[in-house]
């Protein structure tokens, strides 16, 4: 609606869009909000971290005190988060030989336009 059409005859019109705005606000608000709360990161024990990572728990002790694993220590029991192990499984990442050849072959064009 525009605001150049506003009159007395069209003010219901305008009154029932302005609802209809403020109620499209108000349901993505509320589910900002709920977004938000489901992000909350909670920490996770090692029976948990042992099931994400699919290793034994004794292999997850043995990488914690590598400190090759994200973790955190209160006392004598060991905390992780979910988001932090999963980013350590990436971080692992093997290139496919598709993405050897391109990131060769980009190489090679730069050497050549030196």
């Amino acid at each position: 609606m525009n605001i150049d059409e506003v009159s007395f005859d069209t003010l219901p019109k305008a009154v029932a869009h302005l609802m209809r705005e403020v109620a499209d606000i108000k349901s993505l608000l509320e589910k900002m909000q709920t977004l938000a709360v489901s992000t909350k990161r909670h920490p996770i024990g090692i029976d948990d971290a042992s099931k994400i990572l699919g290793r034994a728990k004794q292999t997850i002790y043995s990488l914690v005190h590598q400190r090759k694993i994200p973790c955190y220590k209160n006392g004598r029991k060991l905390y992780f988060f979910e988001d932090e192990l999963l980013s350590w499984i990436e971080s692992g990442k093997k290139k496919t030989m598709l993405e050897i050849e391109e990131e060769a072959n980009t190489w090679i064009a730069r050497r050549k336009n030196k």
